[in-house]
């Protein structure tokens, strides 16, 4: 046991040296060995490097990372230590869904893995882009690439047929021919905290950040049904009925002292579960007659959502905002449009962002400066009509910059087998001529 201690202190040491040399967390072999039998669970010191590079921070979300010296199917932190070992696609995607869970994403997305190769290979190369083009294709293919994830869904709408002349059906066609898999995160990197729109934002400066349109969790429990019971021996037989009704899973009771009316009774159920549970408390007197039924709301995802807000710590001048989020995009121009009143040396204070086209977010937002990607040219004069300043960079460049940062964090978590690679051929189809 000793041995394995030593070896596992050592692959840890190895990971810290080689893939997180800027972070200097100091590990106790005696924490690291404190266990007789097995490491079944990750010590404080150890979790803080599974989640350190991690943009999630909310506990209804994020995956606990475990380790075990017996278990050869651990692999959260073995990977620097056996550099030789495969890592399947199915095993990518759930790294994938750890940085930015996809029930994060809007309704109306596609998003997920989109074309899967009929025959498994282990992941080498990965690709990241902002749209996929046939410059991005032609890039895939020269590097053998295993999978590409375009941030911008190439498959969208449903599609009855594939044929050469739909140049996104094209495309699928060809990553079906290299059994290259194509995986597109959209809205779940925009939303998720520490995503695109927290990058972006982050380009002014440091301030207090807050999300425009909050994302909402999911719940198993959808109504609360309150009634009182007579005795104990009621209570009893009602909730055994109700158990049937909700198969016994997802019910959550709430019982308080009895007085003089009776037992007070909340109880909590699924959605499918709601007129079964009904039906049965009408058949008994005493909760027939004092039923009520709540509808519940589902909680806030704190820090998740569309959009964000932010009040600078430290107010800019118009003209070194604007400078400022041109060498952020890395962009040499942007299309500017003074809010009514304004000048380029006008204060601002606070600053929206939605990345991509993001006039349906912004829209109502008090801010001195909307930032986006575009914007219809009377959603601009509605903006500028209300005194605050607008800045487009065009669509992809509002995002492409966050492939760089989403590279760093998605390498550190697989092997040093699998290299991803941010695309050279990826680029936005507008320019400045």
């Amino acid at each position: 046991m000793l041995t394995a201690c030593r070896n596992l202190s050592w692959t840890f040491l190895s990971l810290t040296n080689r893939r997180l040399s800027t972070r200097r967390t100091l590990i106790s072999q005696t924490a690291l060995c404190s266990s007789t039998s097995t490491f079944s669970s990750i010590p404080p010191s150890l979790r803080l490097l599974t989640h350190s590079r991690s943009f999630l921070s909310s506990p209804q979300i994020s995956v606990p990372l475990h380790l075990s010296v017996q278990s050869s199917s651990s692999r959260s932190l073995s990977y620097s230590g056996h550099c030789s070992e495969k890592m399947e696609l199915k095993e990518v995607l759930q790294v994938l869904e750890q940085l930015a869970p996809l029930s994060l994403a809007e309704s109306w997305d596609n998003v997920g893995l989109l074309v899967e190769p009929s025959k498994p290979r282990p992941t080498k190369t990965i690709l990241l882009t902002n749209d996929l083009t046939d410059a991005v294709m032609d890039e895939a293919e020269t590097m053998n690439c295993d999978l590409i994830i375009s941030y911008h869904p190439p498959l969208f709408r449903p599609i009855k047929c594939l044929v050469q002349k739909d140049w996104k059906q094209r495309l699928a066609i060809r990553a079906v021919e290299a059994g290259i898999a194509i995986f597109s995160p959209h809205t779940s990197w925009d939303c998720v905290k520490g995503g695109v729109n927290d990058w972006l934002v982050g380009g002014l400066g440091s301030g207090q950040v807050s999300v425009l349109n909050q994302v909402l969790g999911s719940t198993s429990h959808s109504h609360k049904l309150e009634f009182m019971v007579r005795s104990a021996e009621e209570l009893s037989a009602v909730m055994e009925e109700l158990k049937v009704c909700d198969g016994g899973m997802t019910l959550q009771l709430s019982v308080s002292r009895p007085d003089s009316s009776g037992i007070h009774v909340s109880v909590t159920c699924s959605n499918s579960a709601l007129t079964p549970s009904v039906q049965t408390l009408l058949r008994h007197t005493a909760p027939s007659h004092s039923l009520s039924i709540l509808k519940l709301e589902k909680p806030p995802l704190l820090g998740h959502g569309q959009g964000r807000l932010s009040v600078l710590d430290q107010p800019v001048p118009m003209e070194t905002a604007i400078k400022k989020i041109k060498s952020h995009l890395g962009l040499s121009h942007v299309r500017l449009a003074l809010g009514l009143g304004k000048t380029l040396e006008s204060s601002v204070c606070t600053v929206a962002v939605c990345a991509g086209s993001g006039a349906s977010v912004l829209n109502g937002v008090k801010a001195d400066l909307y930032i986006t990607g575009e914007m219809s040219h009377h959603e601009v004069l509605d903006a500028v009509a209300k005194g605050i300043t607008v800045i487009l960079s065009d669509h992809s460049n509002s995002e492409r910059g966050f492939l760089a940062v989403f590279r760093e964090r998605l390498a550190v978590r697989l092997p040093d087998t699998v290299a991803v690679v941010v695309s050279k051929a990826d680029r936005d189809p507008l320019e400045v001529v």
